[in-house]
């Protein structure tokens, strides 16, 4: 029985999985303060994005260089909802106009645009978390992939839309908040998001939900849909000719990534307390490739490592070496790439994995010392010595 659970538990890389649950709900938060836990909170929304990508690119096959567009969406949806709580006519009765944001006030609004009104209520936000980030994702996608548009031609398509939305913001500012972004954010229905028991509190919901995240990519990757998924990367016409309309699995694997990125933004709004195109654009996309390449673009797990790692790199080279920290990081990229093509995942998979198995076998095949050898037998000869003879005057005596 024990047996037949251990195989079924690593048929399905629950090992791997676990051993993240374990570094994320125990490891970190006994051994970091409540800053660095913080960081590491926010590190863990680019997880979400991270694991999109690996169901995106490592399992269909489709390269997206637009995935900030999606993290910012979410973002700003969460954004808009802990804005207005902020601004309620209490606290913004200084202002010109009082019950709208201040950036709106600034910018000479006199009234709180029909678009922003279902944010004051936290369900619909919640759903535009959701709903905004996957409906943009599938209309690009079907116009796209109906067309047959791939390869290099859709990653860049995707990096000019993140170039497009992020031009687009700052030049609302009256409505977005223009470079700054939405900032100023404390409040969740009234519980104050920025003390540091709101931030552990955050930092588990986030954990959680990047596991059972994970858990639902994995089950797709095991399904039928999933071999597909592999099929259509490796193969995309033959899946074409059996008579599967891959350009609707393109468009469904480019929505659920979408919206993974939604749910991390929404979690970074809430992990630091604000949103800005900066997190929207060219850069923060690729870098996000960057998070999957580095952990293994097959890899739901090593997504999410490669994720902290980078962040953490970059967090560490940026303190420590102010002046050198982007050829650090730049380095970091190039030399993780050339070493290891596959990612950290594949590293373990190539090297690790198996000089554990050799080491198993060697271990199994070694003959087994006795602990206190016994001693050697005696003959049955010596075992009973003869009756010594007598001698000859006494033999005959005794006949």
């Amino acid at each position: 029985m024990n047996n037949a659970f251990l195989t079924w538990f690593r048929t399905r890389g629950l090992f791997s999985w676990l051993a993240l649950a374990v570094v994320l709900l125990v490891l970190f938060p006994l051994l970091l303060d409540s800053f660095r836990l913080g960081l590491v909170g926010k590190y863990m929304t680019y997880g979400f994005v991270a694991i999109g990508l690996v169901m995106l690119w490592g399992y269909g096959g489709v390269l997206s260089l637009g995935q900030g567009v999606f993290f910012g969406l979410g973002g700003y949806a969460m954004a808009m909802f802990l804005k207005l709580e902020a601004s309620d006519p209490e606290s913004t009765k200084i202002q010109s106009t009082p019950g709208i944001p201040d950036f709106m006030d600034w910018n000479q609004l006199t009234a709180l645009p029909a678009w922003w009104e279902p944010f004051q209520y936290l369900p619909v936000a919640l759903l535009g978390v959701i709903v905004v980030p996957t409906l943009l994702a599938f209309v690009i996608g079907y116009a796209l992939f109906k067309r047959r548009v791939g390869g290099v031609y859709f990653a860049i398509i995707t990096q000019a839309i993140a170039l497009i939305l992020t031009v687009l913001i700052i030049g609302q500012q009256g409505y977005t908040g223009g470079v700054n972004g939405i900032t100023d954010l404390k409040t969740l229905l009234g519980w104050d998001i920025r003390t540091d028991s709101a931030k552990l509190v955050l930092y588990y919901v986030c954990a959680i939900l990047l596991l059972l995240a994970i858990l639902g990519c994995g089950w797709i990757q095991r399904s039928k849909l999933g071999t597909l998924l592999l099929a259509m990367r490796d193969k995309e016409d033959r899946v074409r000719f059996s008579g599967y309309d891959v350009a609707m699995f393109k468009t469904f694997v480019f929505c659920l990534s979408a919206m993974l990125a939604g749910i991390g933004g929404a979690l970074f709004t809430l992990q630091v307390g604000f949103m800005s195109p900066s997190f929207v654009g060219i850069v923060p996309s690729i870098e996000m490739v960057i998070f999957a390449a580095v952990g293994g673009r097959m890899s739901l797990v090593g997504a999410v490592f490669g994720a902290l790692l980078v962040n953490f790199g970059k967090t560490y080279f940026s303190e420590s070496f102010p002046d050198l920290w982007l050829f650090l990081m730049a380095a970091l990229f190039i030399g993780v790439v050339l070493a290891f093509p596959n990612g950290l995942a594949g590293l373990i998979d190539s090297h690790i994995k198996p000089w554990l198995a050799r080491w198993r076998t060697a271990k199994a095949a070694a003959p087994m010392a006795p602990a206190d050898p016994a001693p050697p037998p005696v003959p049955a000869a010596a075992a009973q010595p003869p009756e010594p003879s007598l001698p000859a005057h006494l033999a005959q005596e005794k006949t």
